[in-house]
């Protein structure tokens, strides 16, 4: 009977497990580098909202404040409606955020899945809106809203962006998504018994999570961060405004700004932008990963 040699060294050659320790500190370094100009804004706002405003232009510029101000975030509140307007901005946007969800997973899937006349001109007549710029749209936008008596309210606000360029790209991407589905899922939900409509919401909808998540924080972005519409359609009205339009208000009555005011309201718009990302994070590189993916 032959015996077993032992296995022959490899010389020179180092194992895979040494290099991924090998790199992992580099990769981790690189990371951090790179994070710095993203971060620094966001570090440079928040020390800018704790300074007195005589000390926002102090040269040389201070990342620590000497004095720290606390009452910032309390003059916020005093000088304008500061609550309410943060209050339109949260409930605006979950309208928008829901409205645009339930509009693009219909239409997706209806533009992936079913057979109708014209179905192939839809989507690119749609598309074509996204060549459009806000500032064009606005002024025959504005015309309806006030034919309709909407202007003064928060109407256009709530029913805009459900119909307009939000939900133009979640229709995509939803489409995009649920072509990636496989046709095997639907048939055997026909088998069971299922119509078409519950096809889609009890098999295709809960598989698109991720891509719904995805949609959902960017048209969470799109109407938080949202300033055109906000200002046509309820400017001169403090109790209106949402919080991008609110934050040009902070100015003295010459109108130069307040900058410590501006960056402490600033600092406290971004706590529901951070915590809607670090709900969803998880699923949005892999919604926007399986989208995409068939034409």
């Amino acid at each position: 009977m032959a015996s077993r040699l032992p296995p022959t060294p490899t010389v020179g050659v180092e194992s895979p497990r040494w290099q991924s320790r090998l790199m992992r500190p580099g990769l981790v370094g690189l990371l951090i580098v790179g994070a710095i100009p993203l971060l620094a804004p966001l570090v440079w706002t928040v020390s800018t909202s704790l300074k007195p405003e005589f000390d926002v232009f102090k040269l040389p510029p201070t990342l620590i404040p000497e004095t720290i101000r606390w009452q910032n975030y309390v003059d916020i509140f005093e000088l304008a409606p500061f609550a309410q307007q943060y209050w339109n901005s949260i409930y605006i946007a979950a309208v928008n955020v829901i409205g645009t969800l339930v509009v693009s997973s219909l239409a997706g899937y209806a533009l992936a899945r079913l057979r109708f006349p014209g179905r192939g001109l839809i989507l690119p007549i749609l598309l074509m809106a996204l060549l459009l710029p806000e500032e064009v749209t606005i002024v025959p936008l504005f015309a309806l809203m006030s034919q309709l008596g909407w202007v003064g309210t928060h109407l256009p606000l709530l029913i805009e962006p459900i119909f307009g360029v939000p939900t133009v790209v979640g229709t995509f991407l939803m489409r995009q998504f649920f072509l990636t589905l496989p046709r095997d899922l639907a048939d055997a939900g026909r088998v069971d018994g299922l119509s078409e409509f519950g096809v889609f919401r009890r098999v295709a909808l809960p598989l698109a999570r991720p891509a719904l998540a995805t949609l959902a924080v960017l048209t969470f972005l799109g109407s938080w961060n949202s300033f055109l519409v906000p200002l046509v359609f309820t400017s001169g009205v403090d109790t209106l405004q949402t919080l991008p339009v609110a934050l040009t208000q902070y100015t003295d009555t010459d109108g130069t700004p307040f900058f410590a005011l501006q960056m402490a309201a600033t600092t406290l718009s971004i706590i529901p932008v951070v915590v809607v990302f670090l709900f969803a994070q998880r699923y949005i590189v892999e919604g926007i990963a399986r989208s995409g993916i068939k034409g």
